[in-house]
């Protein structure tokens, strides 16, 4: 079991910017890849950010690529989602998960249904 706790959101205006953080704890060496995902109410969750935490391999979906940047901090095993340039379509509520695969792509490695271990999510809201 990977237990995953998100924290950093918040309230923000167009322009600004927000850095998520991530929290992982229990059998993480039961993962090897750490991702960002969103949802907003009646829509699918959207994968953003994915990272594989040996290699240091990122993917990004094109709908954040250039603006958002995830990273880590092995030795407390952190994952963080810095978020620039936010855009009021940047709301939603934000989740951290983790899970085993080796994907050479952003399409296969930002799939919900390749991640075992969701936290609880953190909400974002960009007003204009």
């Amino acid at each position: 079991q990977v237990q995953l706790v998100e924290s950093g959101g918040g309230s923000v205006q167009a322009g600004g910017s927000l850095r998520l953080s991530c929290l992982a704890s229990g059998d993480t060496y039961s993962s090897n890849c750490m991702a960002w995902f969103r949802q907003t109410p009646g829509k699918e969750r959207e994968g953003l950010a994915a990272l594989y935490t040996e290699s240091g391999r990122t993917f990004y979906a094109d709908s954040v690529k250039g603006r958002f940047t995830i990273s880590q901090d092995k030795a407390k095993n952190m994952v963080y989602l810095q978020m620039n340039s936010l855009k009021p379509e940047d709301t939603a509520m934000y989740y951290c998960a983790s899970g085993w695969h080796n994907y050479p792509n952003a399409r296969e490695a930002l799939g919900a249904y390749e991640y075992n271990y969701w936290g609880q999510g953190t909400q974002v809201t960009v007003s204009s």
